[in-house]
């Protein structure tokens, strides 16, 4: 994994020194909240409901063992003893005292860490598949390039005040799960049909909130070479043409929309053309010095397949289930990708407890090379482990509550911290997600639905994704009471789609029952092996919208 440079320590320290004196000055009176706000904000603290949040940054979801065990000292010593991992794949502690906050960052920067740019009208933490350099179905590793974008994008004097957030988002592999087209920037790798050059597909004006759109292919191939250059004439079009009279339509989405994709193509061509590339674009020994930190480490010579690990799951069922759910092929023969859920029944999705933290750092230095990845579905993933491995790992992670086998299935449900914590929500997020995991707990039934996706916000501003779950649920406030919409047919992959609303939002206590009955269709109509999402698609929503009408109506009933 990448390594700072004399630059990016000077640079983060700098920073650090800078916060420490305006938060100073924040204490002692001589800057009002509203002067302290902006500055706070561009090193990731925020005024939250009951404490500060300080949002830390985890560039394409790569952490060091030695990094995950300073976030969990910080969690000790400043927090209540855990973190929160975000859809970012950011690092959320949601009970520091601001007279900390300083510290924090000085331990952060002891391991290479920090919070600069996770907030604020700039462009935020860029992340990538969580699969990076170990995906079967890997192109080319996405981090070097999600690097050289952190190290451009990182103070860009020019960008450092945009019209609104920006996000950018790198695959390298066929199967996206990096959710490139709900991104501001998503940059597919790929290989050019005729000249076998890899490049990039550039996608423009993804995103959800309040108006969610599926990105648009602006660019079918870019030369390596042209990136810098290339993402500089998106952002100088955004920047001088993106509204800044209406924060709600200020996302390079709107101006995608607004204009065309075709005008707003156009107008970056020209801007591309105008720039003196050279002079913009990563020197290639720069570009060389990024990669040679990815290049693959000196794996082992082991044979396909692991007989010990084969018996082990021959003879442990609930081993031979988290495999199922939990285990990834490796491109490496005897090696596997692992995926720790933070999504154990009845628990908040994606918290970690300070413990839990040094039990994966622990982990990773024994069997993952010191390495360990963030996913952007809340989870954690070791991805160097011998397959002979496996089953000692498996057992480490349940003696501290990690070990659920339920990646992919409907109760590993992304959700935001909503109205338990956020100044933004407008309902409870974690609180739903945790009574959706409890009905669907039994780990037969899991395996029977299948593949499904839960996605949950507390608010319209979207953090848990909800517009592009298979089921979507969205917290509103509607006359002082919580209401829930549920929205169907969403995807996060290449195959990106915006779900559709069902019909009237619920009260808390019925959403349960009608995500029961949106599977009960499910299972009543599907065919042999297909998904819940095929499903939908195939026969519609209209089966589901009438099973949630009926639910609907006997719902009035009662109450009458």
């Amino acid at each position: 994994m990448y390594r700072y440079d004399e630059f990016d320590e000077r640079f983060v320290r700098e920073r650090v020194a800078q916060f420490r004196d305006q938060v100073g000055r924040r204490l002692d009176g001589s800057l009002t909240e509203d002067e302290f706000k902006p500055l706070r904000l561009k090193n990731g603290v925020y005024l939250q409901l009951h404490a500060y949040m300080l949002r830390i940054a985890v560039p394409y979801g790569t952490l060091s063992s030695k990094q995950m065990r300073q976030l969990a000292l910080i969690g000790e010593r400043y927090d209540r003893g855990y973190g929160h991992f975000t859809t970012r794949t950011n690092l959320q502690f949601n009970w520091p005292k601001l007279r900390d906050i300083p510290d924090i960052l000085d331990l952060l920067a002891d391991v290479e860490m920090h919070a600069i740019q996770t907030s604020g009208n700039c462009i935020r933490n860029v992340t990538a598949d969580h699969f990076a350099g170990v995906a079967q179905d890997e192109i080319e590793d996405p981090r070097p390039t999600a690097e050289l974008i952190r190290q451009w994008s990182s103070l860009h004097p020019e960008f450092d005040y945009l019209p609104r957030k920006f996000k950018i988002a790198v695959t390298g592999a066929a199967h996206d799960r990096a959710v490139i087209k709900a991104h501001d920037i998503g940059l597919r790798i790929l290989r050019h049909p005729d000249t076998h050059e890899i490049g990039y597909e550039v996608i423009v004006g993804g995103g959800l909130g309040r108006t969610p759109m599926i990105g648009k292919v602006v660019r079918e191939f870019l030369p390596k070479a042209d990136l810098l250059a290339y993402l500089e004439a998106i952002m100088r079009v955004y920047n001088l043409e993106g509204r800044r009279d209406n924060k709600y339509k200020a996302r390079v989405k709107i101006l995608v929309h607004e204009i065309g994709t075709e005008e707003f193509s156009r107008r970056v061509e020209e801007e591309f053309a105008r720039l003196d590339g050279p002079s913009v674009n990563a020197d290639p020994a720069e570009v060389a010095r990024i990669a040679a930190y990815f290049a693959p480490p000196a794996y082992e010579a082991l044979p396909a397949t692991s007989g010990a690990f084969e018996a082990a799951k021959a003879g442990n069922p609930d081993f031979a289930r988290w495999v199922e759910t939990n285990v990834t092929p490796h491109r490496q023969a005897g090696y596997a990708a692992l995926t720790i859920s933070l999504k154990p029944i009845g628990a908040p999705p994606g918290d970690a407890t300070s413990e839990q933290m040094r039990l994966v750092a622990d982990l990773a230095d024994e069997f993952s090379l010191s390495e360990i990845r963030v996913t952007h579905a809340q989870n954690l993933v070791l991805p160097q482990v011998k397959q002979a491995d496996l089953f000692a790992v498996w057992r480490r992670l349940g003696e501290a509550a990690l070990a659920t086998a339920n990646v992919g299935l409907i109760t590993d449900i992304i959700a935001c911290p909503g109205l338990d914590y956020c100044a933004l929500a407008t309902a409870r997020s974690i609180p739903i997600a945790q009574a959706l995991a409890q009905r669907f707990a039994d780990a037969g039934r899991q395996k029977e639905i299948g593949e499904l996706n839960i996605k949950i916000s507390g608010c319209i501003n979207a953090c848990g994704h909800h517009h592009v779950g298979h089921i979507g649920i969205l917290g509103l406030e509607k006359r002082g009471i919580e209401s829930y919409q549920i929205t169907l047919g969403g995807d996060a992959t290449e195959n990106a789609a915006i779900g559709e609303i069902l019909g009237p939002g619920l009260a808390a206590e019925d959403v349960p029952d009608a995500i029961e009955r949106i599977v009960s269709v499910y299972l009543a109509q599907r065919q042999t092996g297909e998904s819940f999402i095929d499903n939908v698609r195939r026969i519609g929503l209209a089966p589901f919208k009438a099973a949630f009408q009926e639910a609907n109506r006997e719902v009035s009933h009662a109450v009458a």
